[in-house]
């Protein structure tokens, strides 16, 4: 049975009435809406100033963040290591001091004769390092250092090795060799260590590399300025390293094939169960060699874009601090 547009209009005002009916007087609705409103207000009002608390606080953090990236943050080839300690034992000079971009380790080395202090910084976000905190916890031979459970291994009386975390995102290591009594040393030299930053500044950097290859480390090393030697290291994600270094020391050219390097003279070396090698010597009198498991032309490549830098800093080396 078809209705007429009449019979449906009446049906759908007779709907529209029932519900009505049923409704809640309008006039009670607006006073409870009103009355809710007033007491949610002063929630309403902290939330907006909480809110705007956080933006705040976000805001200054991403500026701090932003400001302390820009000064932390090295330029390639020229690393700043984390940490410093501030007591070792004496006659200990620093000789040693190497550092990389991202997670690569920073290794910092005192050397009195044949005995031996390294103080070492790791990152968390490295596989490697990620679950210190469960090793230490799990060892019975546990210390404290800065507040902080930390480890004792390898302790032969005359060498040992500490491991702590600095903090959520760094592990630290003290390893002593040649010293009687090393746990003690090494637990003296870890509760002196501040983070205090110090640079790596040799005579080289990378210039442009062959495709594949990134910069993985900076090291100097030396027993002070005269005897000063800087080397690089980039690589392929899992493929063997190409260095670059400059020293006073010749490589070893006696055979070598006379190629071009740097645009003069220079000389390459090929594998005999070894790495290649492309060595020059450079107007200062001193040698540049790049060395690594790859083609000449790349070898030479690297040593072309070698950036020499005139004024390294070598003071420290030799030295107490």
């Amino acid at each position: 049975m078809t209705r007429s547009e009449h019979d449906t209009e009446t049906l759908i005002r007779e709907s529209l009435d029932r519900l009505a009916a049923r409704a809640p007087d309008g006039h009670a609705v607006r006073d409870a809406l009103a009355r809710a409103q007033r007491r949610r207000r002063p929630a309403t009002r902290l939330a907006l100033v909480a809110a705007a608390v956080v933006a705040l606080v976000a805001g200054v953090v991403v500026g701090t963040q932003l400001f302390t990236t820009a000064d932390q943050v090295p330029a390639a080839g020229r690393p700043v290591l984390g940490y410093t300690p501030g007591w070792l034992p004496g006659g200990f000079t620093e000789q040693y001091r190497e550092g990389g971009p991202g997670t690569a380790p920073q290794v910092r080395r005192w050397f009195a004769g044949p005995a031996e202090i390294t103080l070492s910084a790791y990152s968390t976000a490295d596989p490697e390092w990620s679950q210190t905190a469960l090793r230490i916890a799990s060892l019975r031979d546990q210390i404290l250092v800065h507040g902080r459970v930390a480890m004792v291994t390898g302790d032969t009386g005359t060498a040992a090795l500490l491991t702590w975390l600095a903090d959520d995102e760094h592990v630290l290591t003290a390893r002593v060799a040649g010293v009687p009594d090393a746990r003690s040393v090494a637990q003296r030299v870890a509760e002196s260590v501040t983070a205090e930053p110090v640079g790596v500044r040799g005579e080289l950097r990378f210039g442009r590399l062959p495709a594949g290859l990134a910069e993985r480390s900076t090291a100097v090393r030396g027993t002070g300025p005269a005897d000063a030697s800087t080397e690089l290291t980039a690589a392929a994600p899992g493929g063997p390293p190409v260095r670059a270094a400059v020293s006073a020391g010749s490589p070893g050219v006696n055979g070598a094939t006379p190629i071009t390097v740097r645009g003069g003279a220079g000389f390459y070396l090929a594998p005999r169960g070894g790495d290649a090698l492309v060595a020059a010597r450079l107007p200062s009198g001193r040698w540049l060699t790049v060395s690594g498991a790859r083609p000449e032309a790349e070898l030479v490549a690297v040593a072309d874009g070698v950036q020499l830098d005139p004024s390294p800093d070598y003071r420290w080396l030799g030295t107490t601090s």
